[in-house]
């Protein structure tokens, strides 16, 4: 399937490492029939040794979809690419992660720092698999080595047919604000296609940075946490030109109780409990007393209770399963 296929609908699940996850991919789905999916970052060298069902886990309904490997060994990623070509529409390698243990590993925007072996990373994946490669990346690895124009414009030249870039620096992390200025500069200087990702979170958002950057596409990320929605509200303002509102607190909570369910149906009780906790913050806010509902969510281990509170929310009968 070529590129432009992928990006029809113009809107991208970014991925995030122990958020984007099958259960997640499978709930915006539900609502979102045309976004690209992209799933955790999959480290090249953890993939080599085991192959991890849970990461590589999809559905047909799933499609289309892009799996995204980091890696600084030309070999091992193409030979990870290859493995994972089976489940991808497309596969995508991370040189944007700013993470300490990512970068300190060689991996992820460390890569910046090195756009010949960055450039190898893409020939060798390219040539390993007949399925679209993309890179993510970010300004530079600071203010003072922002290359992410030449940097993009190499990835291009070594067989890359979309870059989606962070409008942060690896040294920014994901503080202050993500200058979109940028992602049009870099629209302007390749002739594939450009994705913007940061500080995107609403509808509102996505159509200012369309405007501004003249971009392909917009990859959601932490915008879409505690939202699945926001995904398909794009798509649909993408089509339509209507702004839809956001889902009422009840309804959202329905979402988050099955997405409750499910990652306890994927991992087992125990484990599924405490890996949703992190979306508690995004899912439980906008109301009164909601900081003390997060804590007794985020705190408990007891099905029942966590169940009884989101039931409270979500003005329903408590049901218990």
């Amino acid at each position: 399937m070529k590129i432009s296929k992928l990006i029809e609908s113009k809107v991208m699940l970014a991925p995030m490492a122990g958020i984007t996850d099958f259960v997640l991919r499978s709930l915006i789905r539900e609502h979102s029939a045309g976004a690209l999916l992209t799933t955790e970052m999959i480290s090249s060298e953890g993939l080599t040794q085991v192959k991890d069902t849970v990461i590589t886990k999809l559905t047909e309904e799933h499609h289309p979809i892009s799996y995204q490997l980091s890696g600084h060994k030309p070999e091992m990623i193409a030979k990870c690419a290859k493995y994972l070509e089976q489940f991808a529409d497309c596969i995508d390698i991370n040189m944007g992660c700013p993470v300490n243990k990512v970068v300190k590993g060689q991996d992820g925007s460390a890569l910046m720092k090195n756009p010949e072996l960055a450039s190898d990373i893409v020939k060798a994946v390219k040539d390993a698999v007949d399925i679209p490669v993309t890179v993510k990346i970010r300004l530079g690895y600071t203010a003072d080595s922002m290359n992410y124009i030449p940097f993009a414009q190499k990835m291009q030249e070594s067989g890359a047919e979309l870059v989606t870039l962070h409008a942060r620096t690896r040294a920014q992390l994901y503080s202050g604000k993500a200058d979109w200025n940028h992602i049009k500069l870099l629209k302007e200087s390749v002739d594939i296609p450009v994705f913007a990702n940061g500080d995107i979170n609403s509808v509102e958002d996505a159509i200012r940075c369309f405007e501004l950057t003249h971009a392909d596409g917009v990859a959601i990320a932490r915008g879409m946490l505690g939202d699945v929605t926001l995904i398909s509200r794009i798509e649909h303002w993408v089509k339509t030109g209507e702004i839809l509102p956001k889902p009422e607190t009840s309804e959202n909570i329905k979402i988050m109780i099955k997405h409750l369910n499910e990652e306890i149906e994927l991992r087992g009780k125990e484990v599924g409990m405490k890996f949703v906790r992190k979306f508690y913050p995004y899912y439980v806010n906008g109301f009164k007393n909601a900081a003390k509902i997060r804590e007794k969510l985020i705190t408990s281990d007891d099905y029942n209770e966590v169940m009884s509170i989101l039931n409270m929310i979500a003005g329903k009968e408590l049901v218990l399963n």
